[in-house]
């Protein structure tokens, strides 16, 4: 239900702003600020930054996304591929920062300090996070087509209040209605751009039918998200959740005894980073999924002899990729909705979720990041 209401504000701040002349004003801003070959990594940045600071992939995305799609209809860069962007800097926080849920949720149930867990976490991310930034660059070296226009900066201000709140930590709930506050106000006293590009004036009934509008707009993407929440939930009650974590701690049972103990730990890792998998598939939710899977990985942690502060990087990490690339997941409905694309157009596109899953694969396969061990004693 949290998460609805989240749509219904998102949905009515991004109509009040877009109607204002917010987006366009804080996408002329962000054109003249971003040399076109850095247009794309730059927006990359601005994203894992943001998500980093305020921990939660869903406020990233209700900030960045209208923005991103603002900028790339004014460029020569598919709406498509600049909200994938946003939707992949947007894990690189939900997966890192101190106050993300998931971090939380997965060092309390590996019993590990977040500190700790962040150094570990990061080593293990860097590289997929600097192959994208280059990967960005080199799409856009040959220089991408931008089309300037005059702004007015007061217009932007509904979208500076949006992340400077965003970034003290102030409730999603306080930090939405203060941008639809914002909007109207700006709105009200400045005018707004007409069809022909004049200002006209803007009067409470006009904000009050946009706000409407913005509500209505996010109907679709509510109705799904409620039904994909209570088709996770039948699974868990019927024992559905249960039976695919005891399906994976026998596999992880039946492969450290044929391996007499050696490569034990990287069989213990690649079946926690298996459970994380599969559960957020499951539930569409990475935080709930490790929450679900958090004992169970803690018990094969202790018995692999696996460090609690990879375990909770791999749950976090795995959790975090599938649930950037699963087009049910509620970032990529709310991204697609606000867009006006497919969610599954995103997945398909969202280079740092895929270069993400290659990097936790190959961490596990090499051993890497190699670090002084810790006891994994309860």
């Amino acid at each position: 239900m949290l998460m609805i209401w989240i749509f219904i504000l998102a949905g009515a701040f991004a109509q009040s702003a877009q109607a204002m002349g917010a987006i366009d004003a804080t996408v002329n801003l962000t054109l003249r600020l971003l040399p076109g070959n850095l247009l794309l990594a730059g927006i990359f940045l601005a994203s894992c930054f943001i998500s980093l600071s305020i921990g939660t992939s869903v406020g990233t995305i209700v900030a960045l996304v209208p923005v991103a799609a603002g900028i790339a209809a004014k460029t020569d860069v598919s709406v498509v591929f600049m909200t994938a962007v946003v939707v992949g800097g947007a894990f690189f926080g939900d997966n890192l920062s101190m106050i993300s849920d998931t971090t939380i949720a997965a060092t309390r149930t590996q019993g590990c300090e977040m500190g700790d867990k962040f150094r570990m976490n990061f080593l293990i991310v860097l590289p997929a996070a600097l192959l994208t930034v280059a990967l960005l660059w080199f799409s856009a070296s040959g220089g991408t087509e931008v089309t300037l226009h005059d702004f007015e900066l007061i217009r932007v201000l509904p979208y500076i209040a949006v992340l400077v709140l965003a970034l003290t930590g102030l409730n999603a709930f306080i930090v939405l209605a203060t941008g639809i506050l914002l909007s109207g106000l700006v709105g009200l006293f400045c005018g707004i751009p007409g069809a022909d590009g004049q200002i006209v004036p803007y009067s409470l009934l006009r904000w009050g039918q946009d706000i409407y509008k913005g509500f209505t707009g996010m109907n679709e993407i509510m109705v799904l998200s409620m039904l994909i929440g209570g088709l996770g939930e039948l699974i868990r009650y019927h024992g559905g959740i249960a039976w695919l974590l005891a399906r994976v701690d026998g596999l992880a049972r039946r492969l450290a005894g044929k391996s007499g103990g050696k490569g034990s730990s990287r069989v213990g890792e690649s079946c926690i980073a298996l459970l994380a998998s599969l559960a957020d598939i499951c539930t569409a939710n990475n935080t709930v999924a490790i929450i679900l899977t958090g004992g169970l990985a803690r018990e094969i942690a202790l018995k692999n002899g696996i460090d609690p502060r990879r375990s909770a990087s791999l749950l976090d990490i795995f959790s975090c990729v599938f649930q950037g690339l699963i087009p049910w997941a509620a970032q990529l409905l709310l991204a697609g909705s606000l867009a006006k694309i497919s969610p599954l157009e995103i997945t398909i596109n969202n280079w740092y979720c895929m270069l993400l899953a290659v990097a936790g694969i190959l961490a596990i396969i090499l051993g890497l990041p190699r670090i002084k061990a810790r006891s994994t004693e309860a």
